[in-house]
């Protein structure tokens, strides 16, 4: 098995995990892995142990790996999606950060996990994704999300108006700090936090989750991801903000976006018995009797 580590920061409070984690792959001679070198920087004292000093830095390194181990929270993972992009690579959650929706695979479920996976005993949980038309060429080829594409104001505290077109017809214009078009992936992210709806990720829609609207009956809306959302900016300033995901750019007035379903999906592991159900429960506490 090839695998290739990705992290962006070592996580002191979750020491065991890094330190069983990589003393595991080094027990197994089947095992070869390479370990993105900002990050190897930044463990290489925390973990001495560590026998492996292959490195990578690009997409172009790990074309011929088996899977991307991703060692932090959902945010690492929406990072790591950069470096496997649309070649279907299997992305390994291993959870060193907070809630962890899409790294699911818990401290305590690290090593067993890893020995279902070396056994095949996994599936593969495919997540779509949008992408970003623009004349911006600022954003490059990097135009996807898994999670969500936001517009937000940039240099006024003023709310912006966004004019939102379905299919080329109008839908409405939010007055609001900003507009969220997310996956059902990124339900249970920012979306979430503005009362956008929880939604199954297996579902063919995108949600339209306004930020702050001034209009309080302005709600959250879901459409099929079959639609083509197109958006036109204005406000006091002229600048803008444009987020995929955890990526910033800036944007003016006359930036166009069109809003689509990505050209592929992302592959997350998960272990035999773990379901997205079991996941709402566990992390949000669903059924759970607090008052006691």
């Amino acid at each position: 098995m090839k695998l290739a580590i990705f992290g962006k920061e070592y996580n002191e409070l979750k020491k065991d995990i890094f330190l069983d984690f990589f003393r595991y792959l080094d027990e197994h001679k089947n095992i070869e892995y390479a370990i993105y070198e900002p990050f190897l920087n930044k463990i290489s004292e925390k973990v001495p142990s560590l026998k492996s000093t292959a490195t990578f830095n690009s997409p172009d390194e790990i074309k011929n790996i088996d899977f991307l181990c991703s060692l932090g929270g959902d945010g690492t993972i929406l990072e790591s999606l950069l470096m496997v992009r649309d070649t279907g690579i299997p992305i390994i959650g291993i959870n060193t950060g907070r809630l962890g929706f899409l790294s699911s695979i818990t401290s305590t479920d690290t090593l067993s996990s890893m020995q279902s996976i070396l056994n095949g005993d996994y599936f593969l949980d495919e997540r779509s994704t949008l992408k970003v038309l623009s004349s911006n060429k600022a954003i490059g080829i990097n135009n996807f999300a898994l999670n969500e594409i936001t517009i937000h104001k940039k240099d006024s505290s003023s709310m912006i108006i966004v004019h939102a077109y379905i299919d080329d017809e109008y839908l409405a214009s939010y007055w609001a700090d900003g507009l969220i078009i997310s996956t059902p992936t990124g339900s249970t992210g920012y979306s979430l936090s503005c009362n956008g709806p929880i939604v199954m990720p297996q579902s063919g829609v995108f949600i339209i989750t306004p930020i702050a609207p001034h209009n309080l009956n302005v709600r959250p809306l879901i459409i099929p991801n079959s639609k083509k959302i197109k958006l036109k900016m204005e406000g006091r300033g002229n600048e803008f903000l444009i987020s995929l995901d955890s990526r910033n750019f800036s944007i003016d007035e006359s930036t166009e976006l069109i809003i689509e379903k990505g050209d592929f999906k992302a592959n997350i592991v998960r272990i035999k018995g773990h379901s997205f159900s079991n996941t709402l429960r566990n992390k949000l506490n669903w059924g759970l009797d607090t008052r006691n």
